[in-house]
């Protein structure tokens, strides 16, 4: 398992209702120019430490494996670098997370993890930062603490796409059973049935927060016209058209490595810093 220094591991144990618990992992990596002070730092120092107004991002990983991926450190590294403190948890089943993952479960405890930074962050504004399937998770908690009335401070959402049945048809492995007798309503219809969903396409519609999409021009597991779908269906639903924006990767970086390009920490936080001045 790689690591980035200093960081600070915690496990939460998480009411599930009726008399249900699960614990959730998450990792907080705070900026590199606070690195060498937060050696041996206990875990109140690093909650203090999001009030010093280094904007905080709360990252959602995609479908497979867990936080301590390689890319996924890698990107947490490189966010690091450029200045932000950076919490990333593994969703319930996933990683040390116990728990059954559920549309539901993933979207709440995303909700609890949001609310508890903006609890203990101050005037610090948080991010949610979704990729690949945790971009559904991402826009699912953006539009429920809309409808609540506090709207996210921003969303990034790396290489999104529509929703889950559109990415399940779509996705490149199973285009091979298309033509199976029977693979729509075995396979894709089940995942309604089971309460599947992730609309990003539905969810962009009801949002008003700073949203910036990231995606690679040769992603292969999302492909490019899927996220500019989404960028244009909320370029579309919002009223303030500034508050949205793509950036599109050049060939080479495909659905996980964008974290390779240099300038990425450079226009999240110049996209960032436009939209919070």
């Amino acid at each position: 398992m790689e690591f980035i220094e200093p960081v600070m591991e915690t496990y939460k144990l998480v009411d599930l209702g009726v008399t249900k618990f699960a614990i959730f992992g998450r990792r907080h990596v705070v900026p590199e120019s606070r690195g060498e002070e937060a050696k041996g730092k206990d875990r109140c120092w690093y909650e203090t430490a999001l009030q010093d107004g280094n904007p905080i991002i709360i990252y959602l990983h995609g479908s497979a494996e867990n936080r301590a991926s390689h890319h996924r450190i890698k990107l947490l590294k490189v966010l690091s670098e450029g200045g932000f403190h950076v919490l990333a948890m593994d969703y319930r089943g996933f990683g040390d997370s116990t728990g059954k993952p559920t549309e539901e479960g993933l979207t709440r405890d995303t909700i609890y993890l949001y609310d508890w930074t903006k609890a203990r962050s101050g005037t610090t504004p948080v991010c949610l930062w979704g990729h690949s399937l945790g971009t559904g998770v991402a826009t699912n908690a953006a539009k429920t603490l809309e409808e609540r009335g506090f709207p996210v401070d921003a969303i990034v959402l790396e290489a999104p796409f529509t929703n889950i049945r559109d990415e399940a048809a779509n996705y490149p492995i199973l285009k091979m059973y298309h033509k199976l007798p029977g693979f729509v309503r075995l396979f894709l219809d089940a995942l309604t049935v089971d309460k599947i969903v992730f609309p990003n396409d539905e969810n962009v519609k009801f949002l008003s927060s700073p949203l910036l999409i990231l995606h690679a021009e040769d992603d292969k597991t999302v492909p490019l016209e899927i996220g500019q779908k989404v960028y244009e269906i909320a370029h579309n639903a919002y009223k303030n058209k500034e508050r949205v924006k793509m950036v599109i990767f050049p060939p080479g970086f495909q659905h996980n490595f964008i974290c390779k390009d240099p300038r990425l920490a450079i226009i999240v936080r110049d996209f960032l810093r436009e939209q919070w001045a």
